[in-house]
């Protein structure tokens, strides 16, 4: 269940967000008996520090919440969320000299610090809550809460409860409450309906988790957006076997689909006026007698062949078909989402998440959404002297170019080749795992460049 704000702030206690330039003028608003307790305590107003307040009976009455000095707060996101776990269970209300947007984050990493993912845990232990802070639009930071911790949830799940079919399951119940339509071609269907790539990846898995495309659309005014998510729910490697310490994370590996349901969430809870289109290619990169192998040449949906260097190059495959149909209908802003390339995580790290843009403007939108969002993205380019590199001479493409430079580049080049007719297209070569627990995003499954493009949409598609 998502986390909300508590419905009441009768008896809410406060906690007073506080840095070490602002703690001297809010001890002076304590009560004496606090503030006197507050002063003899080695209290620093430190980043994630905490100290309870004593009131007249002895009991806790409020607590100071340490936001750390102002020239280290680019250090760390979602500070105050630090020491939710910490607090005694109950409503809480947020002081403090915050301005808007800082009240805003603050509302936030609370309800992601909210997050626990307790499918398969008997117990789980009651957390403080929060009420929504005077200004903040409640049900809009309800929602994008709720849109990340379906993302999360999604890629929690180990692969044995979420292939294919769970993953078709998740976007139908997603359809279902919102009045979405949604539509599978499913294994048997995929040929026939001329996307070979995605039945070559997925044909070697086991018939209950063949592969499929789902197609979900929702709303009948506004612009057109649509969004394709990378749905490998578990990748092998294929022929080209994954050693185990990097087949131990992918689980993953279907995080672009995860991230762009939980966008589509944010959007359809919103209410926000788009026609949404979500594309997900579902398969598993699964190893058995027909799987496809190293050397194929294999046909695509646009009619590009592509030849195949490395069976673990696979998620740009199943995308280059989602792409390539949605391409057949020019939205006015296409986005991808894909744990793609390795070569990613190498350039910025996990808490980055790459993008591509094919226009400056939605880039600059972005940049902006990501900074209000607190959800940090980086641009990188479509540079178009490493096309050769995907230009095999053999076939149109190579899936897996030699040499191991440029990996993220050359992927978002490889899929621009099946966007011919969409002029504004983004691409996002996400991580989708927090690798350590960090305030507002416990370890584990993780959306990213959801809430900044979310942000971003007003003004990408003039809302």
């Amino acid at each position: 269940m998502s986390p909300r704000f508590s419905e009441s702030a009768d008896n809410a206690l406060p906690l007073y967000a506080v840095s070490p330039a602002t703690l001297p003028s809010v001890l002076d608003r304590l009560t004496p008996i606090a503030a006197a307790f507050a002063r003899s305590q080695p209290f620093g107003a430190g980043p994630g520090e905490l100290l309870m307040l004593p009131g007249e009976d002895g009991k806790v009455a409020g607590a100071l919440a340490g936001l750390g000095p102002e020239n280290l707060r680019e250090r760390q996101r979602f500070t105050l969320a630090a020491v939710v776990p910490r607090l005694p269970e109950g409503p809480w209300r947020l002081e403090g000299d915050l301005d808007d947007a800082a009240t805003m984050e603050a509302a936030l990493g609370w309800l992601l610090e909210s997050y626990r993912f307790d499918r398969y845990r008997t117990q789980s232990v009651p957390l403080a809550s929060l009420v929504a802070p005077e200004g903040v639009d409640a049900a809009r930071v309800e929602a994008i809460a709720a849109g990340e911790c379906l993302t999360r949830d999604l890629i929690n799940i180990p692969a044995n409860d979420m292939g294919p079919a769970e993953l078709e399951s998740a976007a139908n119940a997603l359809a279902v409450e919102f009045g979405a339509t949604m539509t599978v071609t499913g294994a048997d269907d995929l040929l026939e309906n001329n996307f070979p790539l995605i039945h070559t990846v997925g044909r070697a898995a086991t018939e209950a988790r063949g592969p499929r495309l789902i197609d979900m659309s929702w709303g009948d005014s506004g612009p057109t957006l649509t969004l394709v998510g990378k749905g490998v729910c578990f990748d092998t490697g294929g022929l080209d076997i994954k050693p185990a310490a990097s087949m131990g994370l992918m689980k993953k590996d279907m995080g672009g689909a995860a991230t762009v349901l939980g966008l589509a969430r944010m959007i359809m809870q919103t209410g926000t006026k788009v026609r949404l289109r979500v594309l997900i290619p579902a398969v598993e990169n699964a190893i058995a007698s027909d799987a496809f192998r190293p050397g194929d040449i294999l046909p695509s949906r646009k009619g590009l062949t592509v030849e195949i260097n490395n069976t673990d190059a696979e998620g740009r495959l199943v995308l280059a078909d989602a792409l390539a149909l949605a391409d057949e209908t020019p939205p006015d802003l296409m986005v991808s989402m894909a744990t793609l390339t390795g070569a990613a995580r190498v350039a910025v790290g996990p808490d980055l998440a790459p993008f591509y843009a094919t226009t400056d403007s939605d880039a600059s939108a972005l940049a902006i959404g990501a900074v209000a969002a607190a959800d940090p993205v980086w641009r990188l380019p479509y540079h178009a002297p490493y096309e050769a590199m995907i230009e095999p001479g053999i076939a149109d493409l190579d899936n897996a170019p030699k040499g191991g430079m440029a990996g993220s580049i050359t992927a978002a080049l490889f899929l621009r080749r099946f966007v011919t007719e969409t002029p504004r297209y983004m691409h996002f070569d996400i991580y989708g795992w927090n690798p350590a627990t960090a305030p507002g995003r416990p370890k584990g499954g993780v959306g990213q460049g959801a809430r900044a493009l979310f942000e971003a949409l007003p003004q990408m598609l003039d809302l």
